[in-house]
């Protein structure tokens, strides 16, 4: 059975090039587009289209917000079977525009999704920048719109999560543990270590070094102990076995 895996990077903009090769050395066919992180990216611009043309499985596997838009093509898309989610999101965010706006990250048959917005009151406490704060922060002052900006997991097939403990971009932890509750009796696998960060290092691959000046969390031994740890399951359900 051959499977397709779209794989989709964080805000770093940068294509997770390491990742792509380790899985093409396992006989997958892998694409991974570098897309721009703004506001209202339509969820349809990725090439799942070209994957499930030339494949019997498509597999969707982000990083971060590679991660929120992987959960919600395998919500969205029925032609995704399986999403594996690395420092996942329960939520759909908002984006900041340059006026002082914000809008929806996503946008799905042309509609922008729910999103949680930031709070504009909050500010980092330590150097270089955490950022879990803030959005802990931002689902409590609009519990309105977190609700309604909540990722329906429960529609995803099959789903495998993989988190570090010391994230501190974002509190990745208690994210998936919204997303089991969510997914209520629906069988999903979590893979977590308590001392590793926002970014996971997998057998063969080395650490990314682009993106922002921020806090990720995690020591370089934990990230490669999460990423040792998780990749049986990643081939698990690569494999659809």
């Amino acid at each position: 059975m051959s499977t397709g895996v779209l794989l989709l990077h964080g805000s770093s903009g940068v294509p997770d090039l390491d990742r792509a090769r380790i899985l093409a050395a396992e006989g997958y066919d892998v694409l991974a587009p570098r897309w721009t992180v703004r506001h209202e990216v339509p969820l349809e611009s990725f090439p799942v289209d070209e994957l499930a043309a030339r494949n019997e499985r498509v597999v969707v596997m982000g990083s971060s917000w590679g991660a929120e838009a992987a959960l919600l093509l395998g919500a969205f898309d029925a032609r995704v079977d399986a999403v594996i989610a690395f420092a996942p999101s329960a939520y759909v965010w908002g984006r900041n525009l340059e006026d002082g706006s914000h809008a929806s990250a996503w946008t799905w048959r042309g509609t922008p999704l729910p999103y949680v917005p930031f709070d504009p009151d909050w500010r980092a406490e330590d150097d270089p920048p955490s950022y879990a704060g803030l959005y802990r922060r931002s689902v409590l002052t609009y519990a309105g719109e977190a609700l309604a900006a909540r990722i329906p997991v429960e529609r995803v097939r099959e789903l495998l999560l993989v988190v570090g403990g010391d994230d501190r971009v974002w509190p990745a932890g208690e994210f998936a543990a919204e997303i089991v509750r969510g997914r209520g009796g629906l069988e999903t696998s979590v893979v977590t270590v308590a001392e590793a960060g926002h970014r996971a290092v997998l057998p063969g691959e080395e650490p990314k070094a682009a993106g922002q000046r921020m806090a990720r969390g995690g020591t370089d031994a934990a990230d490669r102990e999460l990423g040792a740890l998780a990749w049986p399951s990643v081939l698990r359900v690569l494999a659809g076995s």
